[in-house]
């Protein structure tokens, strides 16, 4: 059964606008789905049918996309997506911990939703946030260094319906909310919340009090800080800024006969 015929014009208003920014309207798919997430809370068949009729696809093709990626759910997804990152680093610092006890806690498994429509609980890969592990994700809104004590108090705080902070980025929006997001239609909210936490930060605060202690005893007159320039094709990752100790001798190229670069004709000098 496909959309009312107010919903479905509405959604065609939106659609005609994400096809627009493309060249080629088949690379809307992505967008067009979160589209028809946000609409219903999953891709429904419905949706798949108006993305290959907008699309000129086949259903096939747009039901082959929809169902690679996790981010598209397939049936009613909760309120809140609660992802519990259980990726290596994560999971030996407690990922797994927590993915227990949130399972038994909700009485829910893996991509299943509470019987309140509050939450669905899944399992994530790597978030690229390491430094924070244990990480969870809440509609792709980070949540750093978890317990499982705090991870049940947040689970708990999203289906009693009180207000819950991210630990970086914006104020926490619901499933289809967000899925509009990311349909490619700004909620206004991307510079709201901290973007980066203190672990993030910590190299540039290194480099700045680098640069200041280097300020503050300059080299004597006539001296040169080295660098890898000094060192030949060093990494920079060295002892003052030289090769790493894995890294050849620099004078390997200049030795080795086979490696030197030949001098033409045109650029050889005369003896005067």
């Amino acid at each position: 059964m496909g959309f009312e015929a107010d919903v479905r014009a509405r959604l065609e208003v939106d659609a005609k606008e994400i096809i627009a920014r493309y060249p080629r309207s088949r690379s809307a798919l992505l967008p067009l789905l979160h589209l028809m997430q946000a609409e219903e809370g999953f891709v429904s068949p419905a949706g798949i049918e108006l993305c290959a009729e907008l699309l000129d696809l086949a259903t096939a093709e747009v039901a082959a996309v929809a169902t690679f990626y996790t981010m598209y759910k397939r049936r009613p997804n909760g309120e809140y997506s609660v992802g519990v990152c259980t990726n290596t680093l994560c999971a030996v610092l407690g990922g797994d911990q927590i993915f227990a006890t949130l399972k038994e806690h909700l009485g829910i498994g893996h991509d299943e939703t509470t019987e309140d429509g509050k939450v669905t609980l899944e399992h994530l890969e790597c978030n690229a946030a390491c430094d924070y592990a244990p990480v969870m994700m809440v509609n792709w809104e980070f949540f750093d260094d978890q317990t499982p004590q705090s991870a049940t108090q947040l689970v708990d705080d999203l289906r009693a319906g009180r207000e819950v902070h991210p630990t970086r980025g914006p104020r926490l929006c619901t499933f289809k909310q967000v899925s509009r997001v990311l349909a490619g239609f700004p909620d206004g909210l991307a510079n709201e919340g901290p973007a980066a936490g203190p672990a993030t930060l910590l190299g540039l605060v290194i480099a700045r009090q680098q640069e200041q202690t280097d300020s503050d005893d300059p080299a004597p007159p006539g001296a040169r800080r080295t660098s890898s320039a000094d060192a030949g094709s060093g990494t920079g990752y060295g002892r003052d800024g030289g090769p790493s100790e894995s890294d050849a001798p620099a004078t390997t190229a200049q030795a080795d006969p086979a490696n030197e670069t030949p001098v033409r004709d045109s650029e050889k000098g005369t003896d005067a």
